[in-house]
């Protein structure tokens, strides 16, 4: 019995760590590197109909070119309102319409954007090694209180807090990985 609640409270941590670094992932995803994603347009809302709707609701974009995404509304009535919601994103892009698609070309990065960009690559994984941490400190406290009310041996707690401590190295250099990948990336010109 000890051991199966030993179990749900390790894979309770697991799945935390592994939010905060899947999390992670998808925010470095929407960060500009200097080349064309289509994910820089994902948090894109547009006021469709007096709605706001997720431009991937709207419209496909592609990245066609290296420095160019193309945005292909569905209903061509939308186009304005697609350019509009783009321009008011603020991510540092224009986007330019021809009456069928919209063409948005991403601007090369200066030396100094890319330092700024590395600082909040950096700040934005450090917010999510917190995540890690949570996860480590309540599943720790959890194992603490078991064995204070004796549903768990001192050895299987000591145990169990030693996988969680592994669990959040793993993490923890898990994420390390990510950002020196992401800043090599915003670092390439």
């Amino acid at each position: 019995m000890a051991q199966e609640e030993l179990d749900l409270v390790l894979g309770e941590a697991r799945s935390a760590m592994s939010k905060s670094a899947e999390s992670l992932e998808r925010d470095l995803m929407k960060i500009r590197t200097g080349r064309a994603n289509p994910v820089l347009l994902e948090g894109v809302t547009v006021d469709y109909y007096g709605t706001p709707t997720p431009l991937k609701s709207l419209a496909t974009v592609s990245a066609p070119e290296a420095r160019l995404l193309v945005v292909q509304p569905f209903d061509p009535g939308a186009l304005g309102e697609i350019e509009r919601g783009i321009l008011r994103a603020q991510l540092g892009v224009t986007p330019n319409s021809d009456g069928k698609l919209i063409r948005v070309p991403i601007p090369e990065l200066t030396e100094e954007r890319r330092r700024e960009l590395v600082k909040a690559v950096r700040k934005l994984g450090e917010d999510h090694k917190v995540g890690v941490r949570t996860g480590r400190r309540d599943a720790i406290s959890l194992m603490k209180e078991m064995e204070k009310d004796g549903d768990v041996t001192e050895d299987e707690s000591h145990r169990g807090q030693k996988l969680v401590q592994g669990m959040t190295d793993d993490f923890t250099k898990q994420i390390d990985q990510l950002l020196d990948a992401k800043e090599q990336e915003i670092l390439t010109l």
